[in-house]
């Protein structure tokens, strides 16, 4: 158990992760503050490993950064420095009652790349992590950012509307703000069924395990963020894609059952100039993990061109 604990404390990956495991007794995390809320801060947790190129990864809902867990061991390797954090109500960040909105959550991005200095970096989402990066775009622009990833992503806008006619009606998101309220452990377990396609990959492409570990993750989110993150879902991009002009690669899997691809990933390109849709074979909504190898080999190729 010595020699265990040793290696661990020894290689900064695992060292991070034995860290996470010992947070409650005292283990000094990285947080940035971005706010407050009464007399509490309201602090990021964040992870910054290696050097290169900064590849910035927003996770989605109900998960953690440790979603990226495959394309940070890839991009390490490769030589890029990997930064990934927990959005607000999630992981190791704090559980504030308010702020579930783009606006705060493109706020906090923006105060965690400043105070990381980060330059030239490639922003990098999955599901409502690709909000983030759309918001962030459209309202600090591209200063600090040379190119994005939009996996599996929610823009343009889900919302059936009068200029929207593709989107989906209120009345659909209306029922999954009931369920999470009614029984938000039932309701993180059905959202992750279909985010794994469960019955198609479970037992192969996504093991019991891992499937558990995802829900451990999203039960040990915030309560109030389980329900106020839904209404975020309906938040229109169209303006922000507009506002793009950096490259921008989508990444999908034709089998995706959270965010449809024909609502999504194939309607981006009509409001990004400099875009290109990768679509994934039989892939489901989580293909960052049920598809890393293709996923990774997408993402490298776009980092080194």
């Amino acid at each position: 158990m010595d020699r265990a604990i040793h290696a661990a404390l020894s290689d900064p990956y695992l060292r991070d992760g034995f860290q996470l495991g010992t947070q409650a007794q005292g283990v000094r995390m990285p947080h940035v503050t971005v706010g407050s809320e009464g007399a509490n801060s309201i602090d990021i947790y964040y992870e910054d490993r290696g050097t290169g190129t900064p590849v910035v990864l927003s996770h989605g809902y109900p998960l953690s950064g440790q979603a990226w867990e495959k394309q940070v061991s890839a991009l390490l390797a490769a030589g890029y420095r990997v930064i990934t954090y927990d959005r607000r109500g999630w992981g190791g960040s704090s559980q504030p009652e308010g702020g579930y909105d783009y606006d705060t959550f493109a706020s906090d991005v923006d105060v965690l790349l400043t105070k990381l200095d980060v330059r030239d970096a490639v922003l990098v989402g999955h599901s409502m992590g690709t909000g983030d990066v759309a918001r962030y775009l459209g309202r600090y622009g591209t200063e600090r950012v040379s190119k994005a990833v939009l996996v599996s992503p929610i823009p343009p806008f889900l919302l059936r509307t009068d200029d929207n006619s593709e989107g989906a009606p209120q009345s659909l998101f209306d029922g999954f703000i009931q369920a999470a309220r009614a029984d938000r452990k039932a309701w993180l377990t059905q959202f992750l069924e279909n985010f794994y396609n469960r019955d198609v990959y479970g037992g192969s492409l996504v093991s019991d395990e891992a499937f558990q570990a995802s829900l451990d993750v999203a039960v040990a989110g915030s309560p109030v963020a389980a329900v106020a993150c839904i209404p975020t879902w309906l938040t229109d991009f169209r303006d922000d894609l507009s506002t793009i002009d950096v490259p921008v690669l989508v990444i999908q899997g034709d089998q995706d059952r959270v965010l449809p691809i024909g609502v999504t990933g194939q309607r981006v390109s009509a409001f990004v100039g400099d875009s290109r849709l990768l679509v994934i074979e039989g892939g489901p909504h989580a293909i960052a993990w049920t598809h890393s190898d293709q996923v990774n080999a997408a993402l490298l190729d776009f980092l080194q061109k």
